[in-house]
């Protein structure tokens, strides 16, 4: 199986395809008996294993369990959903998939925290082609694969701070909008997760152009990541990060408490409803 999975050469998701087709002959199944035994489209679970598209994480936990397989799948496709990104984006990506604790700033609502639908509707803004739907569900899949990293073992303790406007600027659909801010609700209940709202009453800040996230290793190191106006920059220099986490510490001095953060989001709750 060694030789089936050494990517050294090859995209994430070619590596991630031939071990689905090698797990299916170690099987001694066809595409057709795959398919009416686990309920995927015959067509969808080909292109799969020819590496043509990427699916959901929950599509491979479900084929892990079909194959027996513990975790293989999974991890391939935690490598596979790199594919999807730019190259600093990848090193920042890795950083956040074994950071311990994170601390987040967005002037938007974080993809981590966001549905399929939001996300689906954001990410659909700038494609203005009519082949870009299978573009779109691919991107989809690999920003929600980002939130597996909520749900693994140990959990990693997030702080988020989200702008007020990020709040103010909803969803074209008024049921995609309200279910992302019942997840918002839920999210600020997790026990790994501080959620802070920072209101328009703070006034102007140091961070209105752009988002910042400061990432903490099980060793101590840390790096941090700022996005914005176009650019993206990773630095994992000590001084600089540093001054990164000073930059949010004043941030959270200025957003609502965590309880009144949650009480913000269900207030906003009752006005979408009305």
């Amino acid at each position: 199986m060694g030789e089936l999975v050494d990517g050294k050469q090859e995209s994430g998701r070619a590596v991630l395809g031939r071990t689905l087709k090698y797990l299916r002959g170690q099987a001694d199944k066809s595409l057709g008996q795959l398919s009416e035994e686990t309920g995927y489209d015959k067509s969808y679970l080909s292109r799969l294993e020819s590496g043509e598209r990427l699916s959901k994480v929950t599509v491979m936990e479900d084929l892990d369990t079909y194959y027996e397989s513990g975790d293989l799948l999974v991890s391939h496709w935690r490598v596979a959903r790199l594919d999807a990104f730019k190259d600093q984006y990848k090193a920042f990506m890795g950083l956040e998939g074994t950071a311990r604790a994170m601390w987040k700033f967005a002037v938007a609502v974080p993809g981590l925290f966001q549905t399929e639908d939001f996300a689906r509707e954001v990410l659909s803004g700038g494609q203005t082609t009519e082949d870009s739907d299978e573009l779109i569900e691919e991107l989809v899949a690999a920003r929600l694969g980002r939130q597996y990293l909520l749900r693994q073992k140990p959990l990693s303790d997030v702080r988020a701070i989200i702008d007020e406007v990020a709040f103010r600027r909803p969803a074209a659909s008024a049921k995609t909008w309200s279910e992302q801010l019942l997840h918002l609700e839920e999210v600020a209940q997790w026990s790994n997760v501080t959620l802070q709202v920072l209101p328009f009453s703070a006034g102007v800040h140091h961070h209105m152009s752009g988002s910042l996230t400061v990432l903490w290793q099980k060793d101590g190191t840390a790096a941090a990541y700022m996005e914005g106006n176009g650019c993206r920059e990773l630095t994992e220099d000590p001084d600089d990060v540093l001054r990164r986490r000073l930059s949010y510490d004043r941030l959270r001095d200025m957003a609502l408490s965590p309880s009144a953060s949650l009480m913000f989001i269900r207030d906003l709750l009752e006005e979408h409803r009305s």
